[in-house]
């Protein structure tokens, strides 16, 4: 389950990291993070065990503080990196409040938006389709 990626693949052992290299490794260190944040909340979602819940949660909540702590190093090591983040920031502010041109598509309902699912429900009134499970 583990990938435990090498972050120094690619890069010659025996030197230090140039700073580029270090923000590719502290971005993979961020995704991890998000990952294992992921993984967490899923296993507490997955159980009914109140302990386990509260344990797992905890530990997700950490990864997070973690995530916060490299996107914080990131921003001091690259001082364009809060800029980005900004203007992603804004541009969903936007598209929050409605003055952006996708605003339309976001809000549309998700029960609006056909799935998979919506297309096999009753495909027809044969025998083969009413076996055949959903």
């Amino acid at each position: 389950m583990p990938e435990f990626v090498n972050p120094f693949a690619g890069s010659l052992l025996g030197r230090k990291l140039s700073l580029r290299e270090l923000c590719r490794a502290l971005r993979l260190s961020l995704a991890s993070e998000e990952e294992a944040t992921h993984l967490y909340e899923a296993l507490a979602d997955a159980t009914d065990n109140e302990l386990a819940k509260a344990v797992l949660q905890d530990i997700a909540n950490e990864e997070r503080v973690h995530k916060g702590e490299f996107q914080k190093l990131i921003e001091l090591l690259l001082p364009d990196e809060a800029e980005f983040m900004a203007q992603g920031a804004q541009e969903v502010n936007e598209m929050n409040h409605g003055s952006h041109s996708e605003t339309a598509a976001v809000q549309k309902p998700f029960a609006a938006i056909p799935t998979v699912g919506d297309l096999r429900k009753n495909e027809c009134d044969c025998e083969c389709c009413k076996r055949r499970p959903l």
